[in-house]
């Protein structure tokens, strides 16, 4: 449901933004400390969760860049606004994804054809305890900004943290594995879960953002909802054309509505007016075009 727990259209701007900036943050404290942590104690999974995290930083700052793109407001060249630069971001996001999964698994199989014992284990789960709660506590306020702005691009970077999240207790488990009980190919097999775990984030983001760029209808039970309030406002005797999409934080919403053909002009401009802040009531930030037609005669 798009609508539920919504803020106001500039709330939720702030917190699509603050997100952002969290994200990039967290993204290069962890990458710094799992560097460190991969040269200390030789596990092949603390690479792949490095690398994972150096791709994090670079996709989270491009998803900046593109969430201050997309809140620019329209101008003359684009009258319908910027809100596409989040899926573009998506897309982006998902090549990131995918190669750090293509990386992984390069690196995983070379361990499990040559496994390599691990030096300081220890410190490795250390700093891999910090990533989790670190990234936990930014899944944790991306959730609070997807539910405010619907955002594509906050989702698709939430998407690789949740799985970065669980990917850094695989991690953790492959680590403790082979330094206390000397089971080499846990190492690297946990590193190939992660890597898994990623292409399917990398799909997901991936199709999310086509289905924006490719202006996807919106969601079944949101249409339902705007046929329901527009068949059921004052004068309004039918409905045809329905037409929706998304772009960033705007939705835009197109209908054509019956009304009785005998009605004045005036009369008519304040039922399409009434109807459009019904529409944008249930909608913050919607824009929405309605086209008024006479109501066919009864055979």
């Amino acid at each position: 449901m798009l609508t539920s727990g919504m803020e106001s259209p500039g709330k939720a701007a702030l917190l699509m933004r603050r997100a952002a900036i969290a994200s990039v943050c967290v993204a290069v404290t962890l990458t710094l400390l799992k560097a460190g942590a991969w040269f200390t104690s030789n596990s092949v999974a603390m690479l792949a969760s490095m690398a994972d995290s150096g791709l994090d930083l670079l996709a989270s700052a491009a998803n900046y860049v593109a969430i201050r793109q997309s809140l620019t407001p329209a101008d003359h060249e684009h009258r319908f606004g910027h809100g596409k630069a989040e899926p573009l971001a998506g897309l982006g996001q998902t090549a990131f994804i995918t190669f750090s999964a293509l990386f992984l698994i390069q690196q995983s199989i070379t361990r499990l054809l040559a496994p390599a014992p691990l030096e300081n284990s220890a410190a490795a789960l250390v700093v891999m305890g910090v990533s989790i709660g670190a990234t936990a506590a930014l899944v944790w306020y991306q959730h609070h900004a997807i539910v405010a702005s619907r955002s594509t691009a906050i989702r698709a970077d939430r998407a690789h943290y949740v799985g970065d999240l669980v990917g850094n207790m695989a991690v953790i488990l492959g680590i403790a594995m082979a330094g206390l009980f000397g089971w080499l190919w846990a190492d690297p097999v946990f590193a190939l879960g992660v890597a898994g775990m990623l292409l399917y984030s990398a799909f997901t983001v991936g199709r999310d953002s086509l289905d924006q760029l490719m202006d996807r209808e919106l969601p079944d039970d949101d249409r339902s909802r705007i046929i329901r309030i527009v068949a059921a406002y004052p004068h309004v005797k039918g409905l045809r054309d329905l037409k929706t999409r998304m772009a960033g934080l705007s939705t835009f919403i197109q209908v054509n509505i019956y009304l009785d053909g005998a009605m004045a002009l005036e009369e008519s401009h304040t039922v399409t007016d009434g109807l459009e802040q019904a529409l944008e009531k249930e909608f913050p930030g919607a824009e929405v075009i309605i086209h008024q037609e006479p109501a066919p005669q009864p055979a």
